[in-house]
């Protein structure tokens, strides 16, 4: 096994290894584009560790570290983070902060990593966001319009009752706009905007936010995801 020296291998070195590695693969055999999967991990620590927290899943201290790993091969990005921090926004600072030469354009994602939020995102910051889920047949497809039921029969059963409203994304698209922007120039982290919109009565432009991520959500579900574990997120679920 091939091993180096931990106090040689710096986060510079590993991006130009990465690179590396990408650079010399034949498409032919890899495939074009990239898919990443990415996930935390718990890791036991002492209680003495300034960066211990405990953790209410898993009952114990210890630290909770992120990963972004392309075609189980490379890791691409990995980040201490809260035990209460936002799984969804350690997947967005992955994608956009790896610092490698690949461009992510398919992410995969736990259950805990499914939100409309990060639907919304991925969708403005342009790669497809696929959470492999464990309810899916409790999912439901909003409606894009209200009496165009009979134009898709089969889908009765996992209709919402609600419909998307577009007037509302409309109203508030350049907010949309604005947050993305600040994600993708680095000028704001993805935990202080989602943590901007989460505390407290809901604001107008998280509500957007919301209603932006369902579309995606439902539009993803009707087309078809690219592989069998993907489909409509939990948080679309709502009554029939």
């Amino acid at each position: 096994m091939w091993t180096t020296p931990t106090e040689t291998f710096t986060p510079a070195a590993m991006v130009r290894l990465v690179n590396a590695t990408f650079a010399a693969r034949d498409a032919a055999w890899w495939g074009e584009g990239m898919a990443c999967a990415s996930d935390s991990k718990k890791f036991g620590s002492w209680s003495s560790n300034f960066t211990t927290e405990w953790h209410q899943r898993y009952r114990g201290p210890g630290v909770m570290i992120y990963w972004h790993v392309e075609k189980k091969s490379l890791c691409v990005y990995s980040r201490l983070k809260s035990c209460a921090a936002s799984e969804v926004a350690a997947m967005i600072e992955g994608v956009l902060g790896h610092c490698t030469d690949v461009e992510i354009d398919r992410q995969y994602t736990d259950t805990h990593g499914a939100s409309i939020v990060g639907f919304a995102f991925a969708h403005m910051l342009g790669f497809n966001r696929l959470p492999r889920l464990k309810n899916v047949v409790s999912a439901r497809l909003y409606r894009q319009a209200a009496g165009e039921d009979e134009k898709w029969p089969n889908l009765a059963p996992v209709l919402s009752t609600k419909t998307i409203d577009w007037d509302l994304l409309r109203q508030q698209y350049d907010q949309i706009v604005k947050y993305t922007t600040a994600l993708r120039l680095g000028t704001a982290e993805a935990e202080q905007v989602l943590r901007r919109f989460t505390r407290g009565p809901k604001h107008p432009t998280y509500r957007v936010i919301e209603e932006l991520g369902r579309t995606v959500c439902t539009a993803s579900g009707r087309s078809g995801p690219p592989t069998p574990t993907g489909g409509p997120c939990r948080h679309c679920s709502g009554p029939t």
